[in-house]
């Protein structure tokens, strides 16, 4: 990872970061499909929920490292 996130001296991985804004944007999708009545169509909805998180979680691991390595 090319960053660290420094709190208070405690230095924690720039993953942590990206992990809980990834948590954040899968909270306000989840609530969209809800609304839209997506689950209902969806097999299993928790293994939905995870793999929505692992995805926008890679999204943005992504679009940070290319932008810190420009």
């Amino acid at each position: 990872m090319p960053f660290d996130l420094d709190i208070y001296g405690v230095y924690l991985p720039g993953l942590v970061g990206l992990m809980l804004a990834a948590y954040v944007v899968t909270l306000i999708i989840r609530s969209f499909a809800n609304r839209i009545g997506l689950y209902p169509l969806v097999w299993h909805p928790a293994l939905f929920d995870l793999s929505i998180y692992v995805l926008i979680l890679g999204a943005l691991f992504s679009l940070t490292c290319r932008l810190i390595s420009q």
